[in-house]
């Protein structure tokens, strides 16, 4: 699977293990989701595109870089806000499309409830981004869309997916880089991921039952 890539980053394991703990309380939690965000765009972005620029220090003059790529931010509503916020402390200028799905109970399908993406945007390269990938149906008809918008290079970060989830996305999407903190094992019959983490939603904004 060349392009599923599965950090291998100590922290991220580290990490990963309190985002499991189910006694990690959502303010915890949240900052977990963060920082694990920001070690997976750190290794997702590493190719991204520079430009030379030309700055004074205060000493003189010097060539230097600076990034030539227009960056949108893709959380699928509303579990992947927490992923976005982490991307933009690193990039506060891109541009952030919030795109509501939402697993039909009954059927297991993505239904869409909210679609904000610019049309003419002109944008780059887009991170989908969504803590969970379970069944693989809300981040494959996300990246749908944003194909019939314009947008040719796409990556997503999830901090935990299961192989179902792999799979149906390669099959949809071969040319979509997937980066992750953890491959777990199956999902159970009401379609959540094994071991997992539970609800990333409810665990990030305290709604849980």
């Amino acid at each position: 699977m060349s392009n599923v890539h599965i950090s291998k980053h100590p922290l991220v394991q580290h990490w990963l293990a309190q985002l499991r703990d189910k006694t990690t309380p959502p303010v915890a939690f949240r900052r977990l989701v963060h920082d694990l965000s920001q070690i997976l765009f750190i290794e997702a972005s590493a190719d991204l595109a520079l430009e030379e620029i030309t700055v004074e220090t205060p000493m003189t003059s010097c060539t230097a870089k600076r990034l030539n790529e227009r960056i949108g931010l893709i959380p699928i509503l509303r579990a992947g806000l927490g992923m976005a916020q982490a991307v933009l402390d690193f990039i506060p200028e891109a541009q952030v499309w919030h795109l509501g799905l939402y697993r039909d109970h009954e059927t297991c399908q993505p239904v869409t409830y909210y679609n904000k993406l610019n049309a003419g945007a002109g944008l780059d390269r887009c991170f989908v981004v969504d803590p969970m990938l379970a069944t693989g149906g809300s981040a494959v008809a996300a990246i749908e869309i944003l194909k019939e918008r314009g947008v040719t290079r796409i990556c997503l970060l999830s901090l935990i997916s299961s192989p179902i989830g792999v799979e149906l996305l390669r099959a949809a999407h071969p040319d979509v880089p997937i980066y992750l903190a953890a491959l777990d094992s199956h999902l159970d019959e009401n379609k959540y991921i094994i071991p997992g983490l539970g609800d990333a939603g409810d665990r990030q904004f305290a709604t849980a039952l």
